[in-house]
């Protein structure tokens, strides 16, 4: 039977497995005297039972035993995630060289030959008992430290991510977009790519993870406008060839703002996603886009849903050069352009689920 001692006033509990009760008795007293909690047990098969319950400091184990030996039950210890870290002394009236051998290459941490000598067990005992601890301490350290890191690192990238979204709406503002157009766009992108998760299209791309990031990205999408002059960005009139070319740099520009960042970053998907949005987010489906003149699937997934939301939000929007239109005269101006400037697949989940637009 495995026998315990009450738990109070210890330092932590060291485990000894033995087949012989005088044995067990004789650990038990050394170990209590050091201050430490002896559980008992006769075998293996019950230590394994006891580790399911506790997790000791430290195990003292025989090696010759029914049942299951000890070198049986430092291969299942060591194999264990959960275990492999509490250090086994073996226990043994054998002192043949294999023996000690066969225990260090099983994990054993030590070896301590019988009959016992209290003073040798409570040395060779403290010096493990110990090495754990302090490696145990040292363990919990570095996990508020890295606690403490991953902390302030997410603070940076949420201020990172504040300077972004600051930027984007002092683009918003030049440009003269409505206050909720960026969260429009959030709104719409996400619903798009939910829909196209839930229809399978690019079902390899279109993960949860892909679309909680594109909603925080889309609205960066002309975050490169600051770098357009206001006079472009508000006139009234059609643009001149050369206004014209200044306004398409937004995109690189933009592009150019996010990689700086994220390479700055530690947490980046969000920024590279944006990074891709931002530059490709005028190309179209049939290649005659800017800026890079990109086509198909080789425009970023991300990059060609925003395209549809933004033509869409922009629609349905006031401008300084016209009135909104409606989302059915959006949804067939949109439509008209599917496959040459949209890609199909997306448009036609945009046309399914356009009346659940914002």
């Amino acid at each position: 039977m495995a026998e315990s001692s009450a738990n109070a006033g210890y330092k932590g509990q060291v485990l000894i497995i033995d087949d012989v009760e005088v044995n067990r008795f004789v650990l038990r007293n050394i170990i209590s005297e050091m201050g430490y909690q002896p559980i008992l047990a006769e075998n293996g098969v019950q230590g394994l039972k006891i580790l399911q319950k506790c997790n000791p400091e430290l195990i003292l184990l025989d090696i010759s035993m029914p049942e299951m030996g000890g070198y049986e039950f430092a291969n299942i210890v060591k194999s264990n995630v959960d275990t492999r870290e509490i250090p086994i002394v073996f226990i043994s009236a054998y002192d043949e060289v294999d023996d000690i051998v066969r225990g260090f290459e099983i994990g054993g941490e030590d070896y301590i030959t019988k009959p016992f000598i209290p003073e040798v067990v409570k040395a060779r005992a403290g010096v493990h008992l110990k090495f754990h601890e302090t490696k145990r301490d040292l363990m919990d350290t570095n996990r508020r430290l890295q606690t403490m890191v991953n902390t302030q690192l997410r603070q940076i990238e949420e201020e990172k991510k504040g300077v972004l979204y600051a930027l984007a709406n002092l683009a918003r503002r030049n440009s003269m977009y409505e206050d909720a157009f960026i969260e429009r766009l959030r709104y719409n992108c996400r619903l798009i790519a939910q829909a196209m998760q839930l229809a399978g299209i690019y079902e390899d791309v279109v993960t949860d993870t892909f679309i909680n990031t594109i909603e925080i990205a889309a609205p960066l999408c002309d975050i490169g406008n600051v770098a357009v002059p206001k006079e472009i960005l508000q006139k009234k009139d059609v643009l001149t060839p050369s206004e014209r070319e200044r306004m398409q740099t937004h995109t690189t520009v933009g592009a150019r703002i996010l990689n700086d960042v994220a390479l700055s970053s530690e947490y980046t998907d969000f920024v590279q996603m944006a990074a891709d949005i931002a530059n490709y987010h005028h190309e179209n489906w049939d290649g005659s886009g800017y800026p890079a003149g990109k086509k198909g699937d080789d425009i970023p997934l991300s990059a060609q849903i925003v395209a549809v939301g933004n033509v869409y939000c922009a629609l349905t929007a006031d401008r300084v050069y016209r009135v909104s239109y409606t989302k059915e005269e959006a949804l067939r101006i949109i439509g008209a352009d599917a496959g040459e400037k949209f890609n199909p697949q997306i448009y036609n989940v945009y046309r399914k689920i356009s009346k659940q637009l914002k």
